[in-house]
C-alpha cells in the first residue's frame, strides 16, 4: 500500500513538473539560440577551424624536417661491362658486378625556405582569414537574433488573437444566458437561442484553429532556438510595447556586417591574386641531410666488418635557387582570373551598399506607417468596444436586435486583430531598422 501512494506522489510531481511553464523574454530567446542552435555552433567551429588554417599556412615558414629508411635485397647485381686496359689487360673487356647484396640507409632532411614570395604573403593573408571567419561569426549571429526575433513577435500575435477569442466567447456565452433565460420565459424566440449556439459553435472552431497556430509557431520558435519542444513556454505581455526609435540620422551602412563581410572577403582575394603573381619570382630554399649507410652481402642490421658488412655515413648542404621564365601563360591566366574575381566583387559591394541602404527607407517607411496603423486601430477598437457595450444594453432593454448584437461582437472581434496585426507589423519593421542600423546585437541586452 506505501509503495502504492509512493509511486502516485512521484507520478504526480513528474506530471506537474512536466507542465512546467517557461517564462520566456525576448532577450532569453535570443540568448538562448545563440548558445544552443546548431547554425551559430557551427559558426564557433568554423572560426576554430579558421585558426587551423592559419597555423597551416604559418607552417609552410618553419623548417620542414623529415626522417627516412629503406632496407633492399639485390638477388642479381647489375653488371657492368668496361675495358680492362685499368685493370692491366689491355685490348679486353671486364665485365664486373657493382653494389652488394644486401643495402640499408637511414637519414634526415632538412628544407627551409629562405625567399618565396607566396610564403610571405600567406603570411600576411592569416589574419585577414581570421578576422573573415569571426566577421562571419558575427553575420550567422545576426541572421539567427532576426529570425528568433520574428519567430517570436509572431508567436505573441498568435497569443493575442487566442485571448481577443476567449473574451469574445466569455460575452457570447453571457448573452446565451440571457436569451435562454428569455427563452424559457417566453420572451425570446428559438430562432435566437439557435442563432447564438451557432454563433458559440463557430467561435469555438476559430479559437481551436488559433490554438492549433499558437502550439505550431511555439515549435517552430523552439527549433529556432533549439529548445527542447515539449518545453512549456509563456511570453510577458511587456515584450510587446511600441517604442521611440531614431529615425533622424541615416546610418553607414559601410559598417555592416554583411558590408563588412564583401570587404574583408575582396582583401582576401587581393592577397590571393598576389600569391599568384608570385609565380613570377625566383624562389631561394636551404636543403640539408644527413645519412647513414650499410652495406653487405648479408643483410646489414646488427653486423660488423668482420660480417662483410660496412657502415658508413655521409651529409650534404646546399641551396636551391629556382627561377621561372616561362610557364606557357598559365601564371598570367590565373592572374587575370584572380582580377576578373576583384571586379566581380567590387560589384557585389556596390550592389549591397544599394540594397542596405534601401532596407533602412523601407524600414523607417514602415515603422512610420505602422505608428499611423496601431494609432488608428486602437481607437477603432476602442469605439467597437463601446459600440458592442450599447448595443448590449439596447438589446437587454429591446432596443436593438440580436443582429445587431451579433454584428457589433464580430467589428470587436476584427477591430481587436486588426490592432494586433498592426503591432506586429511595427515589431517586424522594427527588427528590420535596428538590423538596418546594423545594432541586432543590442536585442540581447533588452
Amino acid at each position: 500500500m506505501k509503495k502504492t501512494i509512493i509511486l502516485l506522489i512521484l507520478t504526480f510531481t513528474l506530471g506537474v513538473n512536466a507542465q512546467e511553464v517557461k517564462s520566456l523574454t525576448l532577450k532569453e530567446a535570443i540568448n538562448y539560440a545563440l548558445e544552443n542552435k546548431a547554425d551559430a555552433k557551427k559558426a564557433k567551429l568554423q572560426v576554430e577551424n579558421g585558426e587551423y588554417e592559419i597555423q597551416e599556412i604559418r607552417s609552410r615558414a618553419l623548417p620542414q624536417i623529415s626522417a627516412s629508411g629503406s632496407l633492399n635485397h639485390n638477388p642479381i647485381l647489375q653488371t657492368t661491362v668496361i675495358d680492362g686496359a685499368g685493370f692491366g689487360a689491355p685490348g679486353t673487356t671486364i665485365q664486373a658486378a657493382f653494389g652488394q647484396k644486401w643495402s640499408s640507409g637511414a637519414g634526415i632532411t632538412l628544407n627551409q625556405a629562405l625567399y618565396d614570395q607566396s610564403v610571405f604573403i600567406g603570411l600576411k593573408a592569416a589574419k585577414s582569414t581570421r578576422e573573415f571567419y569571426q566577421i562571419n561569426a558575427q553575420l550567422t549571429e545576426e541572421q539567427v537574433i532576426e529570425r528568433v526575433a520574428n519567430a517570436y513577435y509572431q508567436v505573441y500575435v498568435t497569443r493575442q488573437n487566442l485571448n481577443v477569442f476567449d473574451n469574445n466567447l466569455k460575452n457570447t456565452n453571457k448573452v446565451k444566458d440571457i436569451i435562454k433565460g428569455q427563452y424559457d420565459n417566453g420572451l425570446a424566440k428559438k430562432i435566437d437561442l439557435d442563432r447564438i449556439l451557432v454563433r458559440i459553435s463557430n467561435i469555438n472552431t476559430q479559437r481551436q484553429q488559433t490554438i492549433n497556430a499558437v502550439q505550431i509557431q511555439e515549435n517552430s520558435l523552439k527549433f529556432l532556438i533549439g529548445m527542447p519542444i515539449e518545453t512549456k513556454i509563456s511570453i510577458p505581455q511587456t515584450e510587446f510595447e511600441v517604442t521611440a526609435n531614431a529615425l533622424s540620422q541615416t546610418p553607414d551602412t559601410t559598417t555592416r556586417t554583411e558590408y563588412l563581410l564583401l570587404k574583408k572577403n575582396e582583401q582576401l582575394l587581393q592577397f590571393q591574386k598576389k600569391s599568384v603573381q608570385a609565380g613570377y619570382y625566383p624562389t631561394l630554399s636551404l636543403t640539408g641531410s644527413y645519412n647513414y649507410i650499410g652495406q653487405g652481402p648479408e643483410m646489414p642490421w646488427f653486423k660488423k666488418p668482420s660480417d662483410g658488412v660496412y657502415w658508413s655515413d655521409y651529409a650534404a648542404i646546399g641551396l636551391n635557387l629556382n627561377i621561372p621564365i616561362f610557364t606557357g601563360f598559365g601564371t598570367r591566366a590565373k592572374v587575370r582570373q584572380a582580377e576578373n574575381k576583384l571586379q566581380s566583387i567590387k560589384v557585389d559591394l556596390e550592389e549591397t551598399k544599394l540594397s542596405l541602404d534601401l532596407e533602412y527607407e523601407n524600414a523607417k517607411t514602415q515603422i512610420d506607417n505602422s505608428i499611423i496603423s496601431i494609432n488608428n486601430q486602437k481607437q477603432n477598437a476602442q469605439l467597437a468596444q463601446e459600440v458592442l457595450t450599447n448595443t448590449n444594453n439596447n438589446y437587454i432593454q429591446g432596443l436593438a436586435s440580436l443582429t445587431d448584437l451579433l454584428d457589433a461582437e464580430n467589428e470587436l472581434v476584427a477591430a481587436q486583430n486588426n490592432y494586433t496585426t498592426a503591432l506586429l507589423d511595427y515589431k517586424l519593421a522594427e527588427i528590420q531598422l535596428i538590423k538596418s542600423k546594423g545594432e541586432l546585437k543590442t536585442l540581447t541586452n533588452k
